[in-house]
């Protein structure tokens, strides 16, 4: 990659929501301003060969693609009503922190299904390509293609206005963006299907809008209990595979390979998120990822105090998933016989029955009671569920040891990510 290119897909990662917004804010047309933007990286590719790569490369690509919508509005019926924003003083053509902030609304806005939201967030405000989100979401491109098509065509057939929420509208709309870039982290985390374990950029992204998010909205405590959350879990990035690639467990991870700036920065964060009240449900998934990421050994691990933030969480966010990963924590606090029989009552959660983790942990809690038989059939239902090969291959592994551990190993499988 030359200097050039490397400097491209610098500004594409860091710029590429604000030099997106700040076009939106003149053309008032999803579909519009992206074409646009999308013209002017590809002009920075030949520019900047010829000139050099400018100080400034995100006010380039904005002035740049401002410049392209004008064109574009030049050849249409809609100059006359546009012309009055195209002629904003120059010092304007700077984006406003704000337009990334409404940007990042926009697409989670709550006329839209939780997974258009998703995706569309992926696409405008992250900038990931549509085939990566395909390939995220499972579907072919032309499909998700067409999802977005369809997003960015409710979004302007129902007016829906390029501005920040009112005050009273704000508590619900937050929740939703912080769901929206968790769910884009867990996809990054954990990809649902493929040959690695993990899909690195989309997590990188979605951490950095978490971070952008955290910029824009200091004091929001679930903006720094999210944040904390992603970089907890992200600091275990390098110690989550092998050498070929396969699952370790926690406890077979290196904790020297931690990233400890990451888990640093995420205490500071969960600090200020768990003062001022009672905590939301990202700053209580983030303190217990911190209770892991700070354990000096996997055997110091305070799982009392897990299963105690567990039970809170239930109270704040009564999920299904959130209730299978604290019979995860149970297991470890009081042993498997008293978490068996929670997960036992969770299969009959409909929400739950096409979620590998549920007969993966059910089978690991039978392993360890000494029922290998019970356990081997769970293994291979997990198995039929699972579509990441890294998993597939860790869950091959237990099936063919059942019967081998200890009833009362710590052993677990890789818990669930509510």
């Amino acid at each position: 990659m030359s200097s050039v290119q490397a400097a491209v897909a610098r500004a594409h990662r860091l710029e590429w929501a604000l030099v997106l917004a700040a076009t939106v804010r003149v053309t008032r047309d999803l579909g519009l301003a992206e074409e646009c933007v999308q013209d002017a990286y590809t002009a920075a590719l030949t520019e900047w060969t010829r000139t050099g790569v400018p100080a400034k490369p995100g006010a380039w690509l904005t002035t740049a693609a401002r410049h392209n919508a004008l064109d574009v509005l030049r050849r249409s019926k809609t100059l006359r009503s546009k012309l009055h924003l195209l002629v904003e003083p120059e010092e304007a053509a700077e984006p406003a922190q704000d337009d990334r902030l409404r940007l990042v609304f926009l697409c989670c806005h709550p006329a839209l299904a939780v997974e258009a939201q998703v995706a569309l967030t992926l696409r405008l405000v992250c900038g990931v390509s549509t085939p990566a989100i395909a390939d995220a979401f499972l579907v072919s491109e032309s499909t998700m293609a067409a999802r977005l098509t369809r997003a960015k065509k409710k979004i302007a057939a129902a007016g829906i206005p390029f501005r920040l929420p009112r005050p009273g509208e704000l508590p619900d709309r937050l929740d939703a963006v912080l769901t929206v870039i968790h769910l884009a982290f867990t996809a990054g985390h954990t990809a649902a299907a493929g040959p690695s374990l993990t899909d690195d950029d989309l997590a990188g992204r979605a951490v950095d809008l978490a971070r952008l998010l955290g910029a824009l909205l200091p004091k929001e405590r679930e903006v720094r209990g999210l944040l904390a959350l992603l970089l907890a879990n992200a600091a275990r990035r390098a110690s989550r595979t092998g050498p070929d690639g396969e699952l370790l467990r926690l406890s077979e991870q290196d904790r020297s390979a931690w990233d400890q700036d990451l888990i640093a920065e995420a205490d500071r964060l969960v600090v200020g998120a768990l003062r001022g009240g009672r905590p939301g449900r990202f700053a209580l998934q983030a303190a217990i990822a911190l209770l892991h990421a700070t354990a000096p050994a996997y055997e110091d691990t305070d799982w009392s105090q897990i299963l105690v933030l567990y039970g809170e969480l239930t109270r704040v966010w009564p999920s299904p998933v959130v209730a299978l990963n604290r019979a995860v924590a149970l297991s470890m606090a009081d042993g498997p016989a008293a978490a068996l029989t929670e997960v036992e009552q969770l299969e009959g959660d409909d929400r739950l029955s096409g979620y590998h983790y549920l007969p993966a942990v059910k089978a690991d809690l039978l392993d360890r009671l000494g029922r290998p038989a019970e356990a081997a059939v769970a293994y291979e239902r997990a198995l039929a569920l699972a579509g990441n090969d890294a998993e597939r291959a860790f869950l091959r592994a237990r099936l063919a040891g059942t019967g081998r551990q200890s009833p009362h190993s710590a052993r677990n499988c890789p818990p669930p990510v509510p």
